[in-house]
């Protein structure tokens, strides 16, 4: 057994990975977190002037392509990186896709976006299939879970304090300051894995792997999966030509794009499936089951990115409480707003902004667009200005609640229930999780029923509600969804089906983008959280009908459920 980890203690190795991937996700919150706000921003005041379809659209696909390129980044460092230096290699290309945001110019918004979209695909699934590489060691296999959650708390830390950085930077010396944040702090995380580079865990864990008969060749893959990706998003992209269909099928040529670009990636991943072999394929048939219906889960959690931030911003209430606005002015950390002097768009009745011929919003000088659906009474009075949470700072909330929860679902309610024998199985767990996350948006359908949200906003308190029920699911689905694909998948392959993993969060990445170009058209604001509330059932009630199928594979492979 090494000297560095015990009976009772976990390898300095899970540490380091601990720091280097809270600062990763400090890096990756902070800017999702603003990226919405600053592109609908008016240019006037240093954002994008993007209408919330135009943006919704671009964050949709960044998140898509984010979560997409793991499938790639993961192959290569199975077969020819090795995992450190895919994750080096992609922690920098983070790092200068994120200051790259710092700079004006929609060129360096696109460039810096695709540095961070290759970055991401050899940091991402390679940080975790390390872990779950170390954790393979005889003496650290009960400790797999355990290492898992503590990996995972470093993600929601690094989650929770990014958007008050955020906040500061971008309040007090503009976005660039607040882009450029992120790349530091993600340099800071990668400076102390390479110091521990050499680390005995990290050396054994990191074997780049021989390919196994059946298993395609790089050759095979390119030819059969990237080329017809390829070729499919090309005819997805154009399909929308006057000679063609004459319109989108999914709303924009990006997303038609990116849907026929996943249909033959989908299907290499399920001829991958057919093509193993029978001790094999009962692992990865539950796994691929698992993630087909894990889609709805994250498409309602990437509506923090959007929908929920647009809600934040325009609907929400948010007055600094007077028991803190003088502790929060004083380390400038409020957004003040105006009645008049500021460069605002005109909306009509249902806060959807108005545009010229060209499609490009039309500014006029007044009051902020908080004001559009506050009641005049609760205006300031003799011009002065009101003090305002940021509304990036609501997306604290849900890490917030991840640490809260954690001791108390994880280790508290499930140990109690452990001993009395009466702790949900794995797949079990996964079911309540997709549930309670559907629930989180019936929460968001009664707050919509509790006013006019066109003439009146609504307490925070039922967004902070939304997210504390959402992290509920969030703890019982996650981190079993990255231990999952540990313990199911064939070990020379696990960093390529972490990036399958990675593909089901691309996928409704995407979806929930796609859904939030329609946020303006939907004038009741109910029926497009219903839509979620409904999936989220449909969702729980297949998984329920897997459960036993799923459980059995589990205990086959780990000797557990």
């Amino acid at each position: 057994m090494s000297a560095h980890a015990t009976n009772s203690s976990h390898p300095k190795a899970l540490y380091v990975l601990f720091f280097t991937e809270m600062w990763e996700r400090f890096a990756y919150y902070l800017m999702v977190g603003i990226f919405f706000l600053y592109l609908i921003d008016p240019t006037a005041t240093g954002g994008k002037g993007f209408l919330n379809s135009d943006a919704a659209d671009l964050v949709g696909s960044f998140i898509a392509l984010v979560y997409l390129a793991p499938f790639i980044g993961g192959m290569i460092a199975d077969r020819y990186l090795g995992y450190r230096r895919a994750i080096v290699l992609g922690g920098l290309l983070m790092a200068a896709g994120y200051i790259g945001l710092s700079f004006p110019g929609d060129a360096a918004l696109y460039l810096s976006l695709l540095s961070i979209i290759i970055g991401n695909g050899f940091f991402k699934p390679n940080i975790s299939t390390l872990l779950g590489n170390i954790y393979d060691a005889e003496e650290l296999k009960a400790k797999k879970d355990s290492a898992y959650g503590i990996f995972y708390m470093g993600i929601n830390i690094g989650a929770f304090f990014c958007n008050f950085a955020a906040a500061y930077l971008r309040i007090n010396y503009g976005w660039g300051y607040a882009f450029a944040a992120a790349g530091i702090g993600l340099l800071i995380g990668l400076a102390w894995l390479i110091i521990n580079y050499g680390d005995e865990h990290f050396v054994r864990a990191d074997k780049v792997k021989a390919l196994e008969p059946g298993d395609p060749s790089m050759g095979q893959i390119l030819r059969t999966l990237f080329l017809p990706a390829a070729i499919t998003g090309v005819v997805g992209y154009f399909i929308s030509h006057p000679n063609l269909l004459g319109t989108t099928i999914f709303g924009s040529r990006s997303n038609d794009a990116f849907f026929f670009a996943c249909v033959p990636i989908i299907g290499f991943y399920l001829r991958l499936l057919w093509r193993s072999s029978a001790e094999d394929r009962r692992g990865l048939g539950a796994l691929m089951a698992f993630f087909g219906v894990s889609i709805v889960f994250w498409v309602i959690y990437n509506q923090n990115s959007t929908a929920l931030t647009i809600w934040a911003d325009q609907y929400t209430r948010r007055t600094v409480p007077p028991a803190v606005e003088k502790f929060f002015s004083s380390i400038d950390m409020v957004q003040v707003v105006k009645t008049d002097s500021q460069v605002t768009y005109k909306t009509d009745q249902y806060l959807r902004v108005i545009t010229d011929e060209q499609g490009k919003p039309i500014e006029e000088i007044g009051a902020h667009m908080y004001f559009k659906n506050l009641p005049k009474e609760e205006w300031p009075q003799n011009g002065n200005s009101l003090k305002l949470i940021n509304p990036e700072l609501f997306q604290s909330v849900n890490p917030f609640f991840i640490v809260f929860f954690t001791p108390l679902v994880s280790v508290w309610l499930f140990g109690w229930l452990r001993r009395r024998g009466r702790e949900p199985s794995t797949p079990m767990k996964v079911t309540l999780g997709m549930l309670i996350g559907g629930l989180s948006s019936l929460v968001m359908i009664f707050a919509i029923m509790s006013t006019n949200i066109y003439e009146n906003k609504v307490s925070m308190i039922w967004l902070i509600s939304t997210y504390a029920v959402f992290t509920l699911g969030e703890l019982l689905l996650s981190p079993i969804g990255l231990s999952m694909v540990s313990k199911l998948s064939p070990r020379r392959i696990t960093a390529f089906m972490m990036g399958g993993w990675f593909l089901v969060n691309s996928i409704a990445g995407k979806i929930s983008g796609l859904m939030a170009t329609f946020w303006d058209s939907f004038t009741d604001k109910k029926d497009y959280f219903l839509i979620l509330l409904v999936a989220a059932l449909i969702s729980a009630a297949v998984m329920m009908t897997m459960v036993k199928w799923i459980r059995q594979v589990v205990r086959e492979k780990t000797g557990s459920d």
